[in-house]
């Protein structure tokens, strides 16, 4: 996934109780997301520093994700995804992304219903 060069932040099992799904019902609960990110950036300097100031801060990084999650319900995982997307590239100067959204409970025979997008800068607003 990562540009030519740079190294991945991952941020693997975020879990996350959202207002989210196509039906009534479902606006009335909360309901468990659970969150992969893949994230390009280079942690040479980072690695060299040993300073946060020149890392990308992964707690940071988690919080803001939670907050723009439980800012307001949604309908589609597609939704969540394409705006935690557009929110890495806003907040935190990420130039590539990988976004995993799963909804566990959302096909009682099946483990697990998940999207998984992979955007650059170049392909949303921010490009």
């Amino acid at each position: 996934m990562s540009q030519q060069g740079l190294d991945e932040v991952l941020i693997e099992g975020l879990e996350v109780d959202a207002t989210i799904g196509v039906y009534d019902w479902e606006q009335d609960i909360q309901q468990k997301l659970i969150i992969d990110l893949t994230l390009a950036w280079d942690c040479q300097r980072a690695g060299q520093s040993d300073s946060i100031d020149d890392a990308l801060d992964y707690a940071a990084v988690s919080q803001a994700v939670e907050r723009w999650i439980q800012a307001k319900p949604r309908a589609l995982i597609e939704t969540v995804a394409e705006g935690i997307a557009e929110l890495l590239f806003k907040d935190f100067g990420v130039n590539e992304v990988q976004v995993k959204v799963s909804k566990p409970g959302a096909v009682p025979t099946a483990n697990n219903v998940a999207v998984k997008i992979q955007r650059t800068r170049v392909d949303g607003p921010f490009g």
